[in-house]
């Protein structure tokens, strides 16, 4: 089997944020909002990574307007999402032990 590489931390709210489907903007939000305003991503970051994970599967062009187009997760992003958060929640209780420490 393939090892898995880790996400970026962009690219990891940006499919989070795509857990339902939206436009660039509405992903851009999203992401301020789910990092609690600690990640701002910019047009050119987010559409770099929009065409990344298109091109690998990840994410589907589901809508498309004049000036807008709507994207969604595939089953495949689903899973690598999925497979990240609980990679990021191992790494949290493998450091658990840290807690008090100084």
């Amino acid at each position: 089997m393939a090892e898995i590489q880790p996400m970026s931390e962009a690219m990891y709210y940006a499919l989070l944020a795509l857990a339902e489907p939206g436009h660039g903007y509405a992903v851009m939000q999203r992401v301020h909002t789910l990092s609690g305003g600690r990640l701002e991503m910019g047009p050119g970051i987010l559409y770099g990574l929009l065409a990344r994970m298109k091109r690998e599967g990840l994410i589907s062009l589901t809508a498309e307007g004049p000036r807008r187009k709507v994207y969604a997760l595939t089953p495949a992003g689903r899973r690598a999402l999925l497979g990240e958060y609980r990679r990021l929640k191992q790494m949290v209780a493998d450091g658990s032990g840290l807690e008090g420490y100084q």
